[in-house]
């Protein structure tokens, strides 16, 4: 216990940032508490569900490397196949969902495998292709996808909205802790962050080095399909229908506008992103509906134009000051590190 207090207050009431990502995600627990309208806690319910979806690009393209335009793809097959095995074969929604997102890891699979060959650019528009064709299977199997009209009378998650809100609140923080997890850098326990970066940063060097970077590449586009996949398979359970707007092209780039203007390679860039453009669209849409697209597409291009790293990376260093000799984050307002105790301002002397 005392060890628990002391890894508390050293690591994270002393960052701000920490802190403050600590604060938010215990406050996010109490909105069922404070929102009493069923339609704001909706809103909040479908943030969560595009807070797994931004991370989990953010995961392939942010720490892998592997840049995908057609990230749909997961969100859309997972989605058809929680829906399809809820109704034809009756499965209540934690099986089809986990089925879903299983669907969407082996669609990581699929769409991974371009990638032991083409990088860059050329990756991204192949993967751009796997969501029309997708699109084109459910309008040829329309008997059982429903076609253009999509599917209806799908198990709802849960009757009560509070429980969905929990529900998807803690498939939402359990999801970004694994995918953090995998993606850190320091950790001693799981070395795959590591791995990740080094096939980001330079793949030939890391292949010299011994590095199977081929099967890792595979493995990053199957997590990261899979929680996308989980995040499809979970909105199709709390809007209770589906169409094929699940696989088309604004679904895709929604997660790479999402993780651009929150921070790329962070895994919190996408949730800030989320929080804010989400509910920055809803407000644009009640308040001034016939401008809001173009107030909207101002306030991003604005913000990766004056913070091209993006917001939550900007205002981290505004608040937090890495120590130039053991690199640990710090206040920005103290003067020395609380690890090493050297000067955070050498300037200044």
């Amino acid at each position: 216990m005392q060890r628990f207090i002391k890894t508390f207050r050293g690591e994270l009431l002393a960052v701000p940032g920490r802190l403050i990502v600590f604060c938010f995600f215990v406050s996010l627990f109490f909105i069922p508490l404070v929102v009493t309208s069923p339609h704001t806690l909706s809103i909040f319910i479908m943030v969560n569900i595009y807070v797994i979806f931004a991370v989990s690009w953010d995961f392939l393209a942010g720490f892998a490397g592997q840049l995908s335009f057609g990230h749909a793809a997961f969100f859309g097959i997972a989605a058809y196949i929680s829906a399809l095995v809820n109704i034809h074969f009756g499965l209540p929604p934690a099986a089809a969902i986990i089925l879903g997102a299983i669907g969407g890891a082996i669609m990581g699979l699929v769409m991974g495998l371009p990638a032991m060959r083409i990088r860059g650019i050329y990756l991204a528009l192949i993967t751009l292709i796997f969501p029309l064709i997708l699109d084109g299977f459910v309008f040829i199997f329309s008997d059982y996808t429903g076609g253009e009209l999509g599917l209806c009378g799908i198990s709802p998650l849960s009757h009560s909205i509070n429980l969905s809100y929990y529900i998807l609140l803690l498939c939402t923080l359990g999801s970004i802790l694994l995918m953090w997890k995998l993606t850190d850098t320091k950790s001693s326990f799981v070395r795959t962050g590591v791995v990740l970066r080094g096939i980001q940063e330079d793949e030939i060097a890391a292949r010299a080095v011994g590095i199977n970077t081929s099967l890792y590449k595979l493995w990053a586009f199957a997590i990261s399909g899979f929680f996308a996949g989980l995040s499809g398979a979970l909105y199709v359970h709390v809007m209770g229908v589906i169409g094929p707007s699940t696989l088309e092209l604004l679904t895709s780039f929604n997660p790479i506008i999402w993780t651009i203007f929150g921070g790329m390679g962070t895994i919190y860039g996408p949730v800030v992103g989320v929080y804010c453009l989400y509910w920055l669209g809803e407000a644009f849409f009640a308040f001034m509906p016939e401008i809001r697209m173009l107030v909207f597409a101002i306030v991003v291009l604005l913000v990766i134009f004056f913070m091209p790293q993006g917001i939550a990376v900007w205002i981290r260093d505004k608040i937090e000051k890495e120590c130039p000799r053991c690199k640990l984050n710090n206040f920005a307002g103290r003067g020395y590190c609380r690890a090493c105790g050297v000067s955070l301002h050498p300037e200044k002397r």
